[in-house]
C-alpha cells in the first residue's frame, strides 16, 4: 500500500525542509503556535515559485473559534482567490455553525470559490459535537478527505475513532491523521486505523536570536531530517 505525508509548513524555510525530506504535500499556514492562519499573498507566491510540492493553504482568518460572520466569509472567500490565482493545488477550509454542526452554507459558499482546487475540511471537525454526523456533511458538501484526530489531543490517543471513521468512509473520502504525529508512531497509527495520509508538522523549536531583544520569541520550524524519518516509515 502506498501512503502520503502531508507536512504543515509556517514558513519558506520550512517548506524548503518539507521538500527536501521528502513530503508529498504542504499544508502552507503561518501562526503555527496558534493553531495556523491564512498566510500572506508573499509566502504563498514564494513557495509557489521555489517549492514543486502541491500546496494547499489554511483558509482560516483568525485563531479561535470556526463560527465566523459574513465580513470573515468575505475575507476567506477573497483569499480563496488569491489561492487560485496563485495555482495552488487546494485549500484547506471548515466552518461551523453555534451548535458545533459543520455549517454547510457557510462551506458550499466557500467550495464554491475554490472552483477546481481539491478542499481538505480541517480540524473545525475535531470541534463538531457529533463526528458520525459531521463525516456525512463533509462528505457530502465534495471535500477530498478530512484532517483529524479524532476529537483527542493527539491521533494516537484518538485512534479508535480515527478507524471507526475510516470504516464509516468506505472510501468516500480520505481521513488524514493529524495531530502528534511522529515517525516513532506513524507506522503503528497506519496499521491502527487504516488511514493512508497522514498529516505532521515534523518541527523543532528555533530560539530567539542575541538581537531579538524585547520581542525575543522561540518559533517552530520543520526539520527535513525529521520528515525523512516519517517518510522512511511509511514507505
Amino acid at each position: 500500500m502506498s501512503y502520503a505525508l502531508e507536512i504543515c509548513a509556517a514558513s519558506l524555510a520550512s517548506a524548503l525542509a518539507a521538500q527536501a525530506g521528502g513530503a508529498h504535500r504542504l499544508e502552507l499556514c503561518q501562526n503555527l503556535e496558534q493553531g495556523g492562519i491564512t498566510p500572506s499573498y508573499g509566502l504563498i507566491r514564494q513557495v509557489r515559485a521555489q517549492v514543486g510540492l502541491p500546496v494547499f493553504v489554511l483558509i482560516r482568518p483568525r485563531p479561535g473559534s470556526f463560527v465566523y460572520d459574513a465580513n470573515e466569509l468575505a475575507i476567506m472567500r477573497d483569499d480563496i482567490a488569491a489561492c487560485r490565482e496563485l495555482g495552488c493545488a487546494g485549500v484547506v477550509l471548515g466552518a461551523l455553525d453555534a451548535t458545533g454542526r459543520v455549517d454547510t452554507a457557510a462551506c458550499r459558499e466557500l467550495i464554491g470559490a475554490a472552483g477546481p482546487l481539491e478542499i481538505t475540511f480541517h480540524r473545525a471537525f475535531d470541534a463538531c459535537c457529533n463526528q458520525t454526523q459531521a463525516l456525512e456533511d463533509v462528505i457530502a458538501l465534495g471535500c477530498q478527505r478530512v484532517l483529524t484526530s479524532g476529537r483527542q489531543a493527539t491521533a494516537e490517543a484518538g485512534q479508535a475513532q480515527l478507524a471507526a471513521l475510516v470504516a464509516q468512509a468506505a472510501g468516500r473520502i480520505g481521513v488524514m491523521p493529524g495531530a502528534g504525529i511522529a515517525a516513532a508512531n506513524v507506522r503503528a497509527l497506519a496499521a491502527a486505523t487504516g488511514a493512508r495520509e497522514f498529516h505532521a508538522s515534523a518541527k523543532r523549536t528555533v530560539p530567539p536570536g542575541p538581537a531579538a531583544g524585547l520581542f525575543a520569541a522561540a518559533r517552530w520550524e520543520t526539520d527535513a531530517v525529521l520528515v525523512a524519518e516519517l517518510v522512511a516509515e511509511l514507505r
